[in-house]
């Protein structure tokens, strides 16, 4: 019995009861719920289901709470249901009732911690986006790692997502870039306010290749931006590719301008009057959603702000059909979320149609000291480098494990050990191990069996408890869009099955018997092999046989 399916079963329990008592049922609330007890000694589950009803039903929550806790207690599968404290009841469960969560596991395989909540939602998920003038640094990548868990966990709980790429190829930081690698391509110095770094020279070169004539071509900046730009692209795109993180859809801002979209957007807005005329320019109300000052969307000379575009881009998103827009931007981006609202709403959109999540920065760490530059970029750490130093696994595994709310610090001497506090050798360890179990098993003829209700060993009842808790953290991490809650679950789930392992034996030893007991423990092993490889290719990091 999963926590899902012992909080259906106590609605249904407090509504018979309820009704019995004839009591108004309007009182229970939406969301019964279950918890585990933070200690094993108040039972394998709790819940406040009588506190929270009581006061609307008219009675005293100790007394509910009796009323329910006899209830339950005459229901198959609980093995008990006692009252603690003003109205809690605890709750254990039957070793066979609990041990269902694990011929549940095994039966649904890599679908186990799916969900369809979400299945009438189609996601627009845009992330990294960085400007194609430089490599990807350490904040782009912690948000390839999180947007691309974000993503699937969105779609293992039954959302339509399509991962965009948002090429900001148009304005003046294209400008300086293509600057930069003409002056790099002449053997001048980089120009003010340009791009340095030894990748400026590699382009210059590469243009210079493709084009030998390009210095002293009629159009020099026109052929420099097209081959140097893309050049930019195509290593911004490996460089993901090789990270695990690819796109649906690569939009380039420059085609918005191209095709007279951005023109057409801010001739809608003024002719609907969500656009206001004054000192010269044409300004969005944004602080009708929360901006600290309304936004200019045509200046003063004419010209179109950089919001045009984001309008524009919005409103191309909703013609494409998508109800959800998420930007993942970085922490100097929080303006944009009230920006974004407001166009949303200058289109008649529910501004809730928009979400921004806001990554905080990240900063790497080796032998105490902090790393701060990177030879080839000439700037920050960048993707590769990262990847360089730990690998993908690590890399993405460690960026994903925190909330995006908080500064992020690496310490690369950690994550090359192969040790128990590298968290992603912990758990990816627990998983090559439980490989190597089922191995061994199989070479002694031994097969998974069903005699759940032999698993009474406390060790045992937790990794199942661990188990069967994992589709709410699915769900909580999809609907609160914080994938690192997989990641620290598997950190839990991997400590349940070292424990675990430690006290309970699997496999038989000497001339011992295959007992129905090693049977049913071989399927608990086999039931949390499978949720860490589901939890681990929800984040994008491999779940390996061997280490």
């Amino acid at each position: 019995m999963t926590p899902a399916q012992l909080a259906d079963l106590v609605r249904t329990t407090a509504t018979e009861v309820l009704t019995r008592r004839g009591l108004d049922l309007a009182a229970l609330p939406d969301d019964v719920g279950v918890e585990r007890p933070r200690s094993p000694e108040h039972g394998d589950y709790a819940t406040n289901v009588a506190l929270r009803t009581a006061k609307k039903a008219g009675v005293a929550p100790r007394e509910l709470a009796t009323w329910l806790a006899e209830a339950l207690s005459a229901l198959d599968g609980v093995a008990s249901a006692e009252i603690a404290g003003p109205g809690f009841i605890n709750l254990r469960l039957a070793a066979a009732a609990q041990g269902a969560v694990v011929a549940e596991v095994l039966a649904a395989g890599a679908s186990y911690g799916c969900g369809d909540e979400h299945a009438a939602r189609s996601v627009n998920l845009e992330f990294v986006s960085a400007n194609p003038t430089g490599p990807l640094h350490l904040g782009h990548t912690r948000w390839a790692a999180v947007g691309d868990a974000l993503g699937r966990i969105l779609a293992a709980r039954g959302a339509k997502v399509t991962r965009e790429y948002y090429f900001n190829d148009a304005g003046g930081q294209i400008d300086r870039f293509v600057a930069s690698v003409v002056a790099a391509a002449q053997g001048g110095p980089t120009p003010e306010g340009g791009y340095g770094g030894a990748y400026i020279a590699e382009i210059a070169a590469q243009v210079l290749a493709a084009e030998p004539g390009a210095l002293t071509a009629p159009d020099r900046d026109e052929v420099f931006r097209r081959i140097g730009v893309e050049l930019m692209f195509d290593e911004i795109k490996r460089s993901l590719h090789a990270f695990g993180t690819d796109f649906d859809v690569w939009f380039h801002e420059k085609s918005l301008h191209d095709s007279g979209a951005v023109d057409t957007v801010v001739q809608r807005l003024k002719d609907s009057g969500n656009l206001y005329f004054a000192d010269g320019a044409w300004w969005l109300r944004s602080t009708d959603e929360g901006d600290d000052k309304d936004r200019p969307v045509i200046k003063s000379d004419g010209t179109p702000a950089y919001i045009a575009g984001d309008l524009a881009y919005y409103l191309d998103k909703r013609r494409r059909g998508f109800d959800l827009c998420i930007y993942m931007l970085g922490a100097d981006h929080h303006g944009y979320i009230a920006r974004l609202r407001a166009a949303a709403a200058a289109f008649g959109d529910d501004p809730g149609t928009v979400e921004v999540l806001i990554g905080q920065m990240v900063r790497l760490f080796s032998g105490g000291r902090m790393l701060k530059m990177s030879k080839r970029a000439g700037t920050a750490v960048s993707m590769d480098d990262l990847v360089e130093f730990v690998g993908v696994d690590a890399a993405r595994y460690s960026l994903i494990r925190s909330s995006i709310d908080s500064v992020l610090d690496l310490d690369l001497d950690v994550l090359t050990r192969r040790s128990n506090d590298n968290p992603v050798f912990y758990v990816q360890y627990a998983h090559a191990r439980l490989c190597s179990l089922a191995r061994n098993a199989a070479d002694l003829g031994m097969e998974q069996g069903t005699a759940y209700g032999l698993l009474e060993h406390p060790r045992e009842g937790d990794l199942i408890r661990t188990i069967g808790e994992f589709p709410a953290v699915v769900r909580s991490a999809a609907e609160l869009r914080e994938p690192h809650r997989v990641a620290r679950y598997l950190e839990t789930l991997a400590a349940a099955y070292h424990k675990f392992y430690d006290a309970c034996r699997v496999l038989p030893m000497g001339d011992e018997e295959i007992s129905d007991l090693h049977r049913a423990r071989l399927a608990l092993c086999g039931a949390a092999r499978q949720v860490l490889a589901n939890g681990l290719a929800l984040l994008g990091v491999s779940a390996p046989e061997r280490m």
